[in-house]
């Protein structure tokens, strides 16, 4: 049952994106906020805040998908855990790369993770199918 930790932890990023998004709003009426509207400052960090959202989302989205159709262990496993780790990386590699532009090289993790995340699912689903067969 590691998708409970998905659900929660997709709530968790619900909470992020809205504390996120009340701090960054503190601002946003600043025309030289963060540099301007559209340095990449701002940008990465609004990309930040609506990441905790998105991946929030695809967190519990997998949750409630593996219950309504279960996948074998090892793939619920691996699965869970790519969707945690993209669920904590894509909103890191935004304020990272807000912080160092050099850091944008950080953002295969989160992008792999969610690959990851989407083939265990599809592999569970696809085994099941033919051990059914």
């Amino acid at each position: 049952m590691y998708s409970l930790f998905n659900l929660a932890a997709g709530w968790c990023g619900f909470i992020a994106g809205a504390a996120s998004g009340a701090a960054l709003g503190l601002g946003f009426s600043r025309p030289d906020f963060l540099g301007g509207y559209d340095s990449w400052r701002r940008r990465l960090l609004r990309l930040g805040h609506i990441a905790c959202f998105g991946m929030g989302m695809l967190n519990i989205l997998y949750a409630l998908s593996v219950r309504a159709w279960p996948i074998p262990p090892a793939h619920e496993a691996w699965a869970s855990v790519a969707w945690l780790v993209a669920l904590v990386t894509m909103p890191v590699c935004c304020a990272l790369a807000a912080w160092r532009q050099l850091l944008r090289h950080l953002f295969p993790v989160p992008v792999i993770a969610t690959f990851a995340g989407i083939a265990a699912v599809l592999a569970g689903w696809w085994d099941n199918l033919v051990a059914s067969l």
